[in-house]
């Protein structure tokens, strides 16, 4: 699972897709996010791209989004890596239509073969098959407050965060849909990366800017006993 930023190093995010294959092999499999957090409705993403608009501005350009598609539609927010993965011939997307996640390689379809509405990053989704496989996650120049591993490990938290009601357009232009899912926050992520053990990380560099490799298993069990902590006490 790479989270990367090729920003500033020159490379063809092609190069670096062919390293990572070339590094795994035939036998392994790389994933990466393809997010498409513009399409909701609360995201900051969507709240940037209406910002200034009237409100009847904002619903016009709401009726107006294009739904979902896992074939086409593209994750510019993810960078160059994650876009140049999802669009390479033979990838697999999974079907959510906010964070769905795409992949090459033999187990690509068995991991990313289910991704129901309701289960963003949880127990029903990719993530938590990518968490069983032991997958390993790679940060390509970017840091853990992109690490959506952290998230799987907010739906094993002991109390569960609240729930939410989220939208979409799925089906049809603007065809919004709603949903409920837990209320998830990323604003802490690179706080419990830092206060990760040493021994669970292998880190390196790249083009001025570091490289760490780490189990999913290990920091998501981590991260989880961190959030269950001082998650609760915040609460």
């Amino acid at each position: 699972m790479v989270h990367a930023s090729l920003s500033g190093t020159g490379t063809a995010p092609e190069l670096v897709r062919d390293a990572l294959r070339a590094a795994l092999g035939p036998a392994g499999t790389l994933v990466v996010p393809a997010f498409t957090p513009e399409n909701s409705d609360t995201s900051r993403a969507h709240l940037e791209a209406v910002a200034g608009m009237s409100e009847a501005e904002a619903a016009e350009y709401r009726a107006a989004m294009a739904p979902f598609d896992p074939d086409a539609t593209e994750c510019p927010t993810m960078g160059a890596l994650a876009e140049c993965v999802r669009s390479t011939s033979g990838a697999v997307r999974s079907a959510h239509p906010q964070t769905s996640l795409a992949g090459l390689g033999p187990l690509a379809p068995k991991l990313l073969r289910r991704h129901p509405l309701r289960s963003h990053l949880g127990r029903l989704s990719p993530m938590a098959r990518l968490y069983r496989a032991d997958a390993q996650i790679l940060l390509l120049r970017v840091g853990f407050e992109v690490c959506s591993a952290f998230h799987y490990a907010e739906y094993l938290m002991r109390p569960r965060p609240p729930r939410r009601v989220y939208r979409c357009v799925v089906g049809d232009k603007g065809n919004w849909v709603p949903y409920r899912d837990l209320s998830l926050d990323d604003s802490d992520f690179g706080e419990i990366g830092a206060r990760l053990p040493g021994r669970l990380l292998t880190a390196a560099a790249w083009a001025s800017k570091p490289v760490v490799l780490c189990s999913m298993r290990d920091v998501v069990r981590h991260a989880r006993g961190q959030m269950s902590g001082y998650r609760r006490a915040l609460a």
